[in-house]
């Protein structure tokens, strides 16, 4: 039987954490949220959310790992726990909390597959975001010879966590924002299911972001040239499996 729960990777957005948890109070579902080291600010909002809401539980590293890093020890505590899927969320408020049970029912329709987000931008989007969207996307491409993934970097999606932390096992995956199109291509050669939702974006008023343009971009960068080496050990395996599908 599936059981669901949540993981919300935070650093440093105390304040707009506090509006994602009420948001999420109605989903009746046990979130595991992961404090990468953040300041003593946000610490103190994450110790205001206990005290309100007691489906939570906060789990923290000692010191800031990276976006990739907290989801991942999110994952493996969440299995641990015998919870078969988790949904990730970003505690920035840019996710449309509103379509969870329209990403939940794709899940459920479909237990083994990846369920990506697939972003609706709107005209608030930085276009530095949306060209670094168009090239990883084009490699994500490359790398898994179709376009079942359609946007590779988008953090709202739902995991299966037994094929997820197998991955996991098995490969070295990036620290950072390399994490999200990373997993979701290393699933796609092990022959998960990827499934699509559609769902709205908006980035808010005075948001902080700490995709870090040179570092990050860097890496991504890094992290597609393993995977074009990789994928012509993969590959073949994984279209094989799919030719014999009916």
């Amino acid at each position: 039987m599936s059981k669901y729960c949540i993981v919300i990777p935070v650093y440093n957005h105390g304040k707009e954490l506090l509006q994602t948890l009420l948001e999420l109070s109605c989903c009746n579902l046990r979130c595991f949220v992961v404090n990468d080291g953040s300041d003593h600010e946000t610490t103190y909002y994450l110790d205001e959310a206990k005290k309100i809401h007691d489906w939570i539980k906060i789990i923290s590293l000692q010191n800031n790992k990276g976006k990739g890093a907290a989801v991942k020890a999110g994952l493996r505590y969440a299995c641990g726990q015998q919870y078969t899927h988790a949904l990730q969320v970003d505690a920035d408020g840019q996710h449309c909390l509103e379509d969870i049970p329209k990403l939940l029912g794709e899940s459920i329709k479909y237990p083994n597959a990846l369920v990506l987000g697939q972003p609706i931008f709107s005209k608030d989007v930085p276009l530095s975001r949306l060209i670094g969207r168009q090239i990883s996307r084009f490699w994500v491409c490359v790398e898994t010879i179709s376009k079942s993934i359609k946007d590779p970097l988008f953090g709202f999606r739902i995991y299966p966590l037994s094929s997820t932390i197998q991955v996991l096992d098995s490969n070295r995956t990036g620290n950072r924002m390399d994490f999200d199109p990373e997993i979701a291509v290393r699933l796609y050669w092990k022959n998960v299911p990827i499934r699509n939702v559609k769902t709205m974006v908006t980035y808010p008023d005075n948001g902080v972001s700490h995709f870090k343009m040179g570092r990050d971009n860097l890496q991504i960068s890094w992290m597609h040239t393993k995977l074009v080496l990789e994928m012509f050990y993969h590959l073949p395996a994984s279209l094989w499996n799919r030719i014999k599908k009916p």
